[in-house]
């Protein structure tokens, strides 16, 4: 009697065991997967304007030392990089269309602010030649570039993800066990440059 019932729960557990095996060859994963690498795309977003942020205040304070009269421009960034750090997106509002547009825009307000702190820079011969202003000009110019990366990277998990629940066999998987997970809102361009990092060189 007990082998028998021991060789029902054996063959009870290899079917099981080739259902698993079956459910995860068919995509039943993908979504999760497809979703954890858009959380992840964006962490990577948000690091990156931080990142931006981070050097704006000393940036703000060696143009300040050189161009006093430029304190209109000075403010704006100031208040530019005060407004983008207020609003922030995480994971659990990403999929607030409404949040990341404020979030974008914000983000743009402050792309702009630090342009024309750029263009205003370039009438001060001091400035050009301070060693501390070019190395934060020179990590601005990379942090420019990552910000770019990190959001193209950020696109095309959201791409990849929303086609997934949007086509089969993902739609059917979506609609049977990840119905919680909605489609994801992305970057949209505002400028015809805007999948161009912007010059910060003189």
């Amino acid at each position: 009697m007990y082998s028998k019932n021991a060789g029902i729960m054996g063959w009870k557990a290899i079917v099981l065991l080739a259902l698993g095996s079956m459910l995860a060859g068919c995509g039943i994963n993908t979504i999760p997967t497809l979703d954890e690498q858009v959380k992840a795309a964006w962490s990577q977003v948000q690091n990156q304007y931080q990142r931006r942020a981070d050097l704006i205040p000393n940036l703000v304070e060696t143009v300040k030392g050189a161009a006093k009269q430029e304190q209109a421009t000075l403010t704006a960034v100031i208040e530019a990089r005060a407004k983008a750090t207020s609003i922030q997106v995480d994971a659990s509002t990403l999929d607030n269309p409404e949040k990341l547009k404020q979030f974008q825009d914000a983000q743009n307000q402050l792309t702009g602010a630090l342009s024309r702190l750029m263009v205003v820079s370039e009438r001060y011969p001091e400035l050009k030649s301070n060693q501390n202003f070019l190395s934060l000009q020179s990590q601005l110019e990379g942090t420019e570039n990552r910000i770019s990366v990190a959001r193209r990277d950020f696109i095309l998990a959201v791409e990849r993800y929303n086609t997934e629940i949007r086509t089969f066999p993902g739609r059917l998987w979506h609609t049977v066990m990840y119905s919680d997970l909605p489609v994801r809102p992305t970057f949209e361009a505002t400028t015809p440059d805007a999948d161009k990092a912007p010059e910060v060189k003189f």
